[in-house]
């Protein structure tokens, strides 16, 4: 089974993704799915989200949980049952988890594509990217600021939050590989750790 990478990140979190290569039938081969998880993998339309629901069971299964093990709050959060924390992520052929035992965590997976451009105002303060000459360079900060946001909208784990206003990235350099985020919200500001780094064509950032 094809966990493309492990990543760990410090005593109590860890990180793992998977590169999807397997057939349906195949990844339903040594995980037992729930009653309500059958149901939703029956519902999905597309082949590559069914393979990339049941990949990620396979990679709890690494870390020694089962399906039963994660539930999801009202609002679509996952959560582990023994009380650690845990975010989900799916793009394309790669699915990706990271789990701690001590604080909130977030993970997204995104492909680079030039679109992120053309909606960059939407989620970012745009005039902050004119000194960026280069279209690749462009896109690839554009994709990890879009990711270390969805990673801290994850940590928070639910609809208020707005990627323009409540949350903040602190800049960067290409050749680092890891920044610092906020999200300021209701009079609060909490402060988390945010790393990145990119492999054929996609961007990965986690952040606790």
């Amino acid at each position: 089974m094809p966990i493309y990478q492990s990543i760990h990140i410090n005593d109590s979190t860890k990180t793992f993704l998977w590169k999807i290569e397997e057939s349906f039938d195949e990844l339903l081969e040594g995980i037992t799915l729930t009653l309500n998880s059958q149901q939703r993998v029956d519902s999905m339309k597309s082949d590559i989200h069914q393979r990339g629901f049941l990949s990620i069971r396979h990679l709890l299964k690494h870390v020694g949980y089962t399906d039963e093990d994660l539930e999801y709050d009202e609002y679509g959060k996952p959560h582990l049952k023994d009380g650690n924390y845990i975010s989900i992520t799916h793009s394309n052929e790669y699915t990706a988890i990271i789990i701690s035992s001590k604080n909130p965590v977030g993970i997204d997976i995104e492909k680079q594509r030039d679109k992120i451009v053309k909606i960059a105002h939407k989620f970012t303060p745009i005039s902050e990217y004119k000194t960026i000459a280069n279209h690749e360079a462009l896109v690839s900060k554009l994709t990890i600021v879009w990711g270390a946001k969805e990673s801290l909208y994850k940590i928070y784990g639910k609809k208020q939050l707005l990627f323009l206003h409540h949350i903040y990235i602190e800049d960067f350099q290409l050749n680092e590989t890891k920044t610092t985020g906020e999200i300021r919200f209701d009079g609060k500001i909490t402060k988390h750790a945010i790393h990145f780094f990119e492999f054929n064509g996609f961007t990965c950032v986690y952040a606790y």
